[in-house]
């Protein structure tokens, strides 16, 4: 089962994880601007507002995670829904915050507005019925003949009695504090949907990835079964003639054969890698096989340095190669004719020729890729692209195909 807080790669969604990370961080960020604006105005009694900021970045991280829960029910929605959705819970949101630093600061605002008064020379009180007086120093005029800006020390003072205006002022505070919080709001709301569209471009292409990965294992499932019938077809027919002209004995021998090679081939997972040595010893069984239909033809050679005994190839990948050497070069020729299946590392790469000393191709046949060779080079091309290759050409002595490819040590 899917949930938000653990969400597969698949589903597109910002983890709870990242969520809360971006609301700490949008706040954390408004948390020190509002500090810094306050020890710079320097306020004397700070730690007290620090307590009351911290109260407030609190709360409103809780809100803004509410408003979380509400506008990812637009997740699934197409963007103006969900700019929509984030513009309208948005406001809501925002004056609870502000309502909640309201009622935080509301009883050291007059000390505030107190202590900005007294720093211009200014004292502010309230009567008894909540008007607010102003009291504040009357520059005296200066005499007749001192001259102009001369400084004349205030020696009267002067009162200005303002209506109790708190409500009103309140309402007016609410509201400009709500618009800022509004607008800080709709910052981490585009933030989160940046987050989300990221989200989405990174599960959409996990699930290319992961369609390409099965339409090339499909590929290669598919080359790799081409190889089965072709060899079984041959195998069977040989094992009929046999049959037919009274060898009991060695088609016996060439059905245990086929049972062994069978089993090692049919062991491994079809589009996986194998190691060369077993791939090798598979072509053996192969050969085996054969030499039951050319007991005095079929000679082999196999060289392979240990040290390159482990390196990884596409199982069956020498199968076509070695049965076209079996075709061509043994069954055509009349006299003992030598398989050479050779491993070498060349420049970084791996170098696999098989080949043999038979008559080569018949005339009139181009050299071109038929069905075997056509299989190797499209399932080369299918794992590894362009870093292998595969090359097949007359010789001096008879055929031989190379195979050029990475060193693979893990499959």
């Amino acid at each position: 089962m899917t949930t938000e807080r653990n969400p597969t790669p698949e589903t597109g969604t910002v983890s709870i994880r990242t969520v809360l990370v971006s609301i700490a961080c949008v706040w954390s960020a408004y948390f020190l601007l509002i500090s810094a604006r306050g020890w710079l105005i320097g306020l004397d009694f700070e730690l007290d507002l620090v307590s009351r900021r911290v109260a407030v970045t609190i709360a409103a991280m809780g809100v803004t995670f509410v408003l979380w829960l509400i506008i990812r029910l637009f997740d699934n929605r197409s963007l103006a829904m969900q700019i929509c959705g984030a513009l309208v819970f948005a406001l809501p949101a925002a004056l609870l915050i502000a309502q909640s630093q309201q009622w935080l600061f509301s009883s050291i605002q007059e000390r505030y507005e107190a202590k900005i008064a007294q720093d211009r020379g200014i004292s502010l009180r309230r009567d008894d019925n909540g008007n607010l007086i102003i009291e504040g120093p009357v520059p005296t005029e200066p005499k007749i003949g001192e001259p102009l800006g001369t400084a004349t020390p205030a020696t009267n003072t002067a009162q200005v009695v303002l209506p109790d205006g708190r409500e009103q002022d309140r309402w007016l505070q609410l509201i400009e504090m709500g618009l800022d919080r509004y607008f800080l709001l709709l910052a981490w709301a585009a933030l989160y949907f940046a987050l989300l569209a990221g989200a989405r471009v990174q599960a959409a292409e996990r699930r290319g990835e992961r369609f390409r990965s099965a339409a090339k294992a499909a590929e290669l499932r598919s080359l790799r079964y081409q190889v089965n019938p072709h060899f079984l077809f041959n195998t069977l027919n040989s094992l009929s003639a046999l049959v037919m002209t009274g060898k009991e004995d060695r088609a016996e021998e060439m059905i245990q054969s086929i049972s062994r090679f069978y089993r090692h081939s049919l062991a491994d997972e079809s589009t996986g890698d194998v190691t060369l040595e077993d791939e090798i010893d598979l072509q053996e069984h192969y050969l085996e096989i054969e030499a039951v239909r050319f007991p005095k033809r079929l000679k082999t050679r196999v060289d392979l340095p240990d040290e390159l005994a482990q390196m990884k190839v596409p199982g069956m990948i020498l199968q076509p190669l070695v049965e076209n050497s079996v075709k061509y070069g043994v069954s055509a020729s009349n006299r003992p004719v030598t398989i050479s299946i050779v491993a070498r590392e060349e420049g970084g790469r791996l170098i696999l020729r098989v080949g043999d000393d038979g008559p080569g191709l018949p005339s009139g046949h181009t050299g071109g890729f038929g069905i075997g060779l056509a299989n190797v080079r499209d399932r080369l091309e299918a794992r590894f692209g362009r870093e292998a290759s595969i090359h097949s050409s007359q010789t001096p002595d008879g055929y031989e195909t190379v195979l050029k490819l990475p060193m693979v040590k893990h499959g």
